[in-house]
């Protein structure tokens, strides 16, 4: 597996790096890890020769500097990891340097907080979901998963993006360890069932909570039928968790108690407000701090 873990020194970011560490046995038989630091640029008001070099020195300095502890945490796990450093806007710059090292994952520590616009993720993060395809772990305020196997739900609708999320999942199971255990999530919205099952019996004015759950059953059923034949093909246990409300709150809240690494699909394309992740993984990543892996290509 090749990895890119972005790091600038932040608490959010060694976490990330932390994570990595911690899987270093299960990441394959000759995973390649790259560091990079992204600097911002800084400007002389007579670009010369010599104030380039000097200004590089400055740049690969600081990069050092920076990277260090990361490289030490790493070395202890027994990964000799590649450094390098870049100049510009840091979103930006992830994305090419994934794409340009066909990167199988981005690990990265994320610090935002509010639910608006590039706040959600952090400026940083959401550029880089933007800008790339490259399935990205995300670490928040939470502690990085430090058990060798863990418990791991992957969000599902019946669509193809929660497919893709099965099957990175499924192509991938030892970064989760000798024995993960595998759920399927999907949250069931009851009130229009509900409303569904009460507009169908106003003839006798009659309203069957057996009849509620029968639709709710079989719109569940319909929602992880794919998923299920996926993760039967390939010999892999997994357990279909059905939760009721809304999506992004049920997901949200169920990761936090339940889970080790939350997978979603996520359709997304813009860079502005929800439109980056698609509007269920925006609510799961405002109320939830447990690792999120967004798959971002179906």
């Amino acid at each position: 597996m090749k990895i890119l873990l972005p790091y600038d020194g932040s608490r959010h970011a060694r976490r990330a790096v932390e994570f990595v560490a911690a899987r270093v046995p299960l990441i394959g038989r000759d995973p390649v890890v790259w560091l990079l630091n992204v600097q911002p640029p800084l400007f002389t008001e007579i670009p010369t020769a010599v104030t380039r070099k000097r200004l590089a020195e400055l740049y690969a300095k600081r990069a050092a500097s920076v990277l260090r502890p990361a490289r030490a945490i790493l070395k202890r796990a027994g990964l000799e990891a590649h450094a390098t450093h870049l100049v510009g806007v840091p979103g930006l710059r992830i994305a090419r340097a994934a794409r340009s090292k066909k990167a199988d994952l981005i690990v990265m520590g994320s610090h935002g907080r509010s639910a608006t616009a590039g706040m959600l993720m952090g400026s940083v993060t959401s550029t880089v979901l933007a800008h790339c395809d490259t399935p990205v772990l995300l670490l928040r305020d939470g502690a990085a998963p430090k058990a060798e196997s863990l418990r791991v739900g992957v969000a599902v609708d019946g669509g193809k993006y929660g497919e893709a999320a099965v099957r990175w999942v499924l192509a991938n199971r030892d970064l989760f360890g000798p024995q993960p255990q595998f759920e399927l999530l999907h949250a069931v919205r009851e009130m229009p069932i509900q409303l569904k099952t009460l507009l169908a019996n106003l003839a006798d004015m009659t309203f069957t909570h057996e009849r509620v759950r029968a639709l709710r059953k079989q719109q569940f059923d319909r929602a992880v039928k794919s998923s299920l034949r996926l993760f039967g093909a390939a010999g892999q246990a997994v357990k279909p968790v059905e939760l009721v409300g809304d999506a992004g709150d049920e997901l949200a809240a169920y990761a936090q108690r339940e889970l080790d690494v939350l997978v979603m699909g996520s359709h997304g394309q813009g860079l502005f407000k929800a439109a980056v992740l698609g509007s269920v993984a925006t609510r799961v990543a405002a109320k939830c701090t447990t690792p999120l892996l967004l798959i971002r290509k179906a």
